[in-house]
């Protein structure tokens, strides 16, 4: 899946209780974990937490993985399917996805 970011400083003006859940997303997926998990996601979906640990590196703890996804879950950012005791998550809101290629473009990233 492929998105382009266009810089656009005329932005639209979102009302006060818009921003509220804007900042409230924004404040779910605030680390550099999460973000991660977002970004393997929408490389390849779905992973399960052993997959995800694994390809995050070997100071990742599945503990913290499973906290970070549950969190996620909950706020309605990914999804899971069980399949027999495997636990798979995906993205369950791909418009988040291209905040991450604005992100790689933002001069002070």
């Amino acid at each position: 899946m492929f998105y382009i970011c266009f810089m656009n400083y005329n932005t639209t003006k979102l009302s006060k209780s818009k921003l509220q859940v804007a900042a409230r997303i924004l404040k779910i997926i605030a680390h550099p974990v999460k973000l991660e998990i977002l970004q393997l996601l929408s490389e390849k979906e779905p992973m399960d937490v052993s997959s995800l640990c694994e390809a995050i590196g070997p100071d990742c703890e599945i503990s913290m993985m499973s906290h970070h996804l549950a969190k996620m879950k909950d706020n309605g950012i990914l999804r899971s399917d069980k399949k027999g005791k495997q636990v798979y998550y995906s993205i369950a809101e791909k418009s988040i996805l291209p905040l991450l290629d604005c992100m790689s473009n933002c001069s002070l990233v």
